[in-house]
């Protein structure tokens, strides 16, 4: 069983690690196996818990998720645009993740996988970073991320760029990748601004990571059932949310300030860490 301390300290992993480029997931895992979880109900409890973290969007930006509704009822335009366009972002993860869910939770969800994916992430994150710097890639947006000024604000996406986030996306179905990473870099390449990206990314989690809760519970229900109690399950996800909310907030003025290369040392060093203290 699950207990309450357990589920409150993933309930602070989640909501810490949920938006920033360091692989919620990937540290889901890790935590479960130094604290000795283990079994088809903690792997179902990493995937649901998520749910807090996507309170933590609908609070934070319910006055964008009211524009999107507006939209779709045809009295936003901008709106509609948003709306369509983190659906099309949504599609190939979506199907990805159908297709791959058996694979996905038999191979990856793995202590090497994860080590794997974490230092991955972190050397692309840091020769990104630095590219951008440097000047030579006129993508990458706003200081300190680059000497560009981003022109493509959150509303003026097209669908192909919307496409093509969702694309990178499909990536961060292997734990450890972070979701986050992968579309924020995704969409600064394509010419948005920080804010918007990491905006975008947060709105994508809404249907993503709803999708992924929701399947995880019809799969696994079984199992979670048997391995928490209700008072457990309850602590995780509200902690989840209420550290997630501050998480967001403090990622945003850090990203602007300080760009992505501190994410990508701490994952290096965390996949070091990992690999000596934990594999």
């Amino acid at each position: 069983m699950i207990t309450p301390l357990q589920a409150a300290i993933l309930g602070i992993v989640e909501g810490i690690t949920e938006f920033l480029p360091v692989s919620s997931t990937g540290h889901l895992i890790l935590a479960s196996k130094l604290m000795r979880m283990s079994g088809e109900s903690v792997k179902s409890f990493e995937v649901i818990i998520q749910g807090g973290a996507l309170a933590a969007v609908l609070g934070l930006y319910r006055h964008r998720i009211g524009q999107m509704w507006r939209g779709i009822t045809g009295r936003d335009l901008a709106g509609r645009r948003l709306f369509l366009n983190l659906c099309i972002s949504f599609l190939p993860a979506a199907i990805a993740g159908l297709l791959c869910h058996r694979f996905i939770k038999e191979y990856l969800f793995s202590t090497g996988a994860v080590i794997l994916a974490l230092a991955a992430g972190g050397v692309l994150m840091i020769a990104m970073d630095r590219y951008g710097k440097n000047g030579d890639c006129p993508c990458f947006l706003g200081s300190p991320l680059g000497e560009a000024e981003g022109t493509v604000p959150i509303f003026e996406m097209s669908h192909h760029q919307a496409l093509l986030i969702g694309l990178a996306q499909v990536l961060s179905l292997w734990p450890g990748t972070s979701r986050s990473m992968v579309t924020i870099l995704a969409a600064l390449l394509l010419g948005l601004t920080p804010a918007a990206a990491a905006e975008y990314s947060f709105l994508l989690a809404l249907p993503t990571l709803g999708a992924a809760v929701l399947f995880d519970a019809f799969q696994g229900g079984k199992e979670l059932i048997g391995g928490i109690s209700v008072g457990s399950f309850t602590i995780g996800v509200i902690v989840s949310a209420l550290v997630a909310v501050v998480s967001i907030r403090s990622f945003l003025s850090y990203l602007t300030r300080h760009g992505l290369a501190p994410f990508g040392w701490y994952r290096i060093v965390l996949a070091v860490l990992v690999w000596i203290f934990v594999k």
